[in-house]
């Protein structure tokens, strides 16, 4: 929780490019910034690799249930939060077809998970409101789960 609270009452680029950000000795992603979002990695779980059947839905199910946890614990904060579809993106995405910076960047870093989204929600007293999802996701057979969180200056809503 205190690493979405941290993201939250962080900077968000107005403007700017979007840029990919990784550790400088193993290159794993640790962010993304673009104008007017942040993205970042919760939690990763280790890799996948000659995990199959029952153990593989284990652990993807503990993944979820962390997510889930999370998602308890920010409704408590903020209330009922929606459902945004990755649906989309991901199809978009493999399309080669273009979408806004945000879901691009979701896309570049495997976070296929459908979101939880709060918004707007308060980020201080004379702060601006901004929008918070989370999600969790797996792109490959041997990748690790990753669960990610967004901050957004901007509504984050379903595309068409």
């Amino acid at each position: 929780m205190s690493d979405v609270e941290e993201l939250v009452a962080g900077p968000v680029p107005a403007a700017g490019p979007t840029v990919a950000e990784g550790d400088p000795d193993t290159g794993e992603w640790t962010g993304t910034r673009g104008g007017g979002f942040r993205v970042i990695p919760l939690w990763e779980s280790d890799a996948l690799t000659g995990v199959y059947g029952p153990e593989w839905g284990e652990r993807e199910e503990r993944a979820e249930e962390q997510l889930a946890s999370l998602v308890r614990e920010l409704a408590r904060r903020w209330g009922a939060h929606g459902r945004v579809s990755m649906r989309v993106p991901l199809f978009r995405n493999q399309a080669g077809e273009p979408m806004p910076p945000l879901f691009q960047s979701l896309c570049d870093a495997d976070c296929y998970g459908d979101l939880a989204v709060w918004g707007p929600v308060p980020t201080g007293p004379d702060a601006d409101r901004r929008w918070v999802a989370v999600s969790v996701n797996q792109s490959d057979g041997d990748a690790p789960m990753v669960m990610a969180a967004v901050v957004s200056d901007q509504p984050i809503t379903e595309l068409e």
